[in-house]
């Protein structure tokens, strides 16, 4: 049987490029059968990367079906994955984000989750010696991810593992990260094309937070004026994607990689509290802008509170 390998819905580049890398893996070096899929469109940079790289857009499903081997990357959420995820033969997990809970095995399986900025960095670190056989492309995925998820080290969520990755496999590949990062950060900022409902949508991850359930939605951008300039039509359709997807509220965090800050769109009184008490700032407008604020898996998530 194929075995599936996806991340997690609303793909970005690590999900999407992580996925890809790790198929490719299984089936070229593990002697398996492995393809990537996606649960979903992949976001602009990530669809940069694709192409950057030669990549073509894995297919895209809704579902598994019962007994399907799969592996999982980038996530260990249930919420994040197919509906009928547990039914599944979950074969292993590659992940760096907090353990969740509510996945089920068939059998014992191998689960690699490391305080590490990206999957990517995980991976290269179980591939081993492996590493240095792997094709360029390969290693440009995998630089891509790191890349995205420091925001070029930017991000406090960066390690100076990920880092030394980064540079060993831009020396490999014959990249520099500085001009890489460039190109990915202007296609993640061109979200023209995107509705409002999309872009709400387009990075973000569901938590329950004192009782409230909420959409955590991030746009990293070097351009957020754009966004920032819809954010009377971005607040009014929160109340949509939030009645639709079942949360209470829809939290929007804008954050500028340049400046290294992250403006919270404020549309009622709910929003207003969390932000005042999980990051201790004053709220007196319809927006609110939190210095330093750059990832959501180490600075907001941990953070929210009532």
């Amino acid at each position: 049987m194929t075995t599936l390998v996806f991340g997690h819905k609303s793909p970005d580049t690590d999900a999407t490029m992580s996925a890809i890398v790790w198929a490719w893996y299984l089936t070229n070096r593990r002697g398996g059968d492995a393809q990537p899929r996606l649960l979903g469109e992949p976001n602009t940079e990530a669809t940069f990367v694709l192409k950057h790289w030669g990549f073509e857009k894995p297919e895209i499903i809704a579902d598994v079906a019962a007994g399907q081997d799969v592996v999982i990357v980038d996530t260990n959420n249930p919420a994040e994955l197919p509906p009928s995820i547990n039914d599944a033969n979950i074969m292993a997990i590659i992940d760096h984000h907090m353990l969740v809970g509510g996945l089920k095995t068939k059998t014992p399986i191998n689960i690699v989750m490391r305080p590490l900025a990206c999957t990517a960095t995980v991976m290269h670190d179980i591939m081993g010696t492996d590493v240095a056989g792997l094709p360029r492309e390969i290693k440009g995925a995998m630089l891509s991810c790191i890349v995205s998820d420091t925001l070029a080290f930017r991000s406090p969520t960066t390690t100076d593992h990920d880092r030394a990755v980064a540079e060993k496999l831009a020396a490999d590949v014959g990249v520099v990260i500085a001009d890489l990062a460039a190109k990915m950060f202007e296609a993640k900022s061109d979200v023209s094309a995107f509705s409002d409902a999309a872009l709400l949508r387009m990075d973000s991850k569901e938590y329950n937070v004192a009782g409230k359930e909420l959409r955590v939605s991030v746009l990293e951008t070097t351009a957020p004026k754009v966004v920032l300039d819809r954010k009377a039509s971005l607040m009014a359709s929160m109340v949509d994607v939030a009645k639709e997807d079942g949360a209470d509220q829809v939290l929007l965090f804008v954050i500028d990689i340049i400046r290294e800050e992250a403006t919270l769109l404020v549309p009622n009184d709910l929003v207003k509290q969390m932000a005042e008490a999980s990051f201790g700032v004053q709220v007196t407008g319809d927006t609110v802008v939190i210095p330093g604020l750059m990832s959501r898996k180490k600075q907001i998530i941990p953070a929210l509170k009532l």
